[in-house]
């Protein structure tokens, strides 16, 4: 039926959100099967509710099921003519600030992460960007530091405060349950706390 797959439900459900708090989204940024990516950003949005300075929502890459850049016309002219282009608009354009949940594939960013931000220009434009990464020794940060790059091409700031997990397998029970150590915890703090100041900062900017 159209319209009612799981990225139409979940840009309805972001377009329906009331609350005056600004809007954080946290994007799982890997669809791969056997992803730990979902176990990390569970824990992570259930954490920026804790927080409690952003209004949060869980967003799931693989719902939206982007293909590679199939859109006729360039970002920059906002004129969409497939549904999922149009859904994925609908939830970015919602948030005032992003945080990527992401591992590092080659000492590089997820190509679907690559794809994401590609696909929109101006929905991005002037918002606030943090990074929970994860992998195994280096943490996925190598990755993040390519994406930081990409970002400031959309007019995006990413935050210098992040959050690097290693070994995250160490990390998730038998349950698919992310459990945090406290420098994890820490960290996250600091980049919300951070990013709700850029977010702040940059909301005049939008208009």
């Amino acid at each position: 039926m159209p319209g009612s797959g799981p990225a139409q439900r979940t840009a309805q459900r972001t377009a329906q959100r009331t609350s005056t708090a600004l809007k954080l989204h946290t994007i799982i940024c890997s669809t791969r099967p056997g992803r730990v990516g979902p176990s990390v950003a569970r824990w992570f949005d259930d954490f920026v509710r804790e927080h409690g300075k952003f209004d949060g929502l869980l967003v799931d890459l693989v719902d939206f099921n982007l293909p590679l850049l199939d859109e006729p016309q360039l970002p920059i002219m906002h004129s969409y003519q497939h549904a999922h282009t149009k859904a994925w608009s609908t939830s970015v354009s919602a948030a005032d600030a992003y945080v990527f949940v992401c591992p590092e594939y080659n000492y590089g960013p997820t190509p679907v992460l690559v794809n994401a931000l590609d696909c929109l220009y101006r929905e991005w434009n002037y918002k606030p960007c943090g990074f929970v990464s994860y992998g195994g020794m280096a943490g996925g940060v190598r990755g993040v530091q390519v994406s930081k790059l990409q970002v400031t091409t959309v007019k995006m700031m990413p935050m210098a405060e992040g959050v690097g997990i290693p070994m995250v397998a160490q990390m998730i029970d038998d349950r698919r349950v992310f459990t945090p150590n406290d420098l994890i915890t820490k960290a996250a703090a600091r980049m919300l706390d951070e990013l709700h100041r850029w977010a702040q900062a940059l909301k005049p900017m939008r208009g």
